[in-house]
């Protein structure tokens, strides 16, 4: 006859992540734990949640976007991960009238494109000494 332990073998704090409530459009910071040889360091993303998929089941998954130096990256963490050591939600998303925010990535696309024709019209002119 086997017993069955009530102890917990996860590292995660699986009712504290289950509670979360992580929405797309909320802007969020991941820190991640990451092994560099022998020693961990923490690292954070921060960043627009896009999409959150599978509910809260054990295959829960959540997608954060992020510009940096003009260029978007994007990140699915799975949301029951012992790599994550905590998810901060920053900003609640305002009016988000989508479960996922995929559209984003072309909007911003559209708009560095017309910064870019901007800074191409005005570009400064050469000054003439006066006389």
């Amino acid at each position: 006859m086997t017993q069955v332990l009530d102890t917990k073998f996860s590292p995660v704090d699986i009712e504290a992540r289950k509670k979360l409530d992580l929405r797309a459009g909320d802007t969020v910071r991941v820190w991640q734990k990451i092994k560099e040889g022998d020693k961990t360091r923490s690292q954070a993303f921060e960043g627009l949640v896009l999409a959150r998929k599978h509910g809260t089941e054990a295959g829960a998954t959540f997608t954060v976007r992020k510009v940096s130096d003009g260029i978007g990256i994007e990140r699915i963490f799975p949301l029951y991960s012992p790599v994550i050591e905590k998810i901060e939600i920053l900003r609640r998303g305002g009016r988000v009238r989508r479960s996922k925010l995929y559209y984003i990535r072309e909007k911003a696309q559209s708009e560095a494109r017309r910064k870019m024709r901007q800074a191409l019209y005005t570009a400064p002119k050469e000054e003439t000494p006066a006389e």
